[in-house]
């Protein structure tokens, strides 16, 4: 199973509180730890644009700090880090033309819209995107809320 985390349960993961991160970081932990070799947690490309400007955006303001992007730094060396390639972008235009031509619209026209990234990154490795809102994206891939990660083999 291969697991691509989305900006919402990054951001659990980087938040300086304990309390917030450590369930999901143990849950990832024990569903890396069963032992099977195709379990495999990726930090998408995008994910990571997403969380790092907000976090960047909320230093500069004052409201965080810099250990939320030094632990998003080390979560993407601890798990497999998933760039961006031609493919995923030739994927993600085949995905939002497709759900703009039926009426589906995950953001504005104009936007970049990362939530079709991140789907073609999920579509291209047959990977299940780990988020707390699946409506976004349970159209075009598999999607889990974290507390239904496996940790059993």
């Amino acid at each position: 199973m291969r697991l691509l985390l989305d900006a919402g349960i990054l951001g659990r993961l980087c938040h300086p509180r304990k309390h917030l991160n450590d369930p999901v970081s143990i849950r990832l932990e024990e569903f890396v730890a069963a032992g099977v070799a195709e379990r495999r947690v990726y930090i998408p490309a995008v994910t990571d644009y997403e969380l790092r400007r907000k976090l960047l955006h909320l230093i500069g303001k004052g409201q965080s700090t810099v250990a939320s992007i030094e632990r998003l730094d080390q979560l993407a060396v601890r798990f497999d880090y998933l760039p961006v390639d031609l493919d995923t972008w030739h994927e993600a235009a085949e995905l939002w033309s497709v759900a703009r031509s039926k009426g589906i619209s995950t953001s504005s026209p104009e936007a970049l819209d990362c939530d079709m990234i991140l789907a073609a990154q999920a579509k291209l490795i047959s990977g299940t995107v780990v988020t707390t809102n699946q409506k976004h994206l349970e159209r075009f891939v598999p999607t889990i809320d974290w507390t239904e990660i496996p940790t059993t083999a």
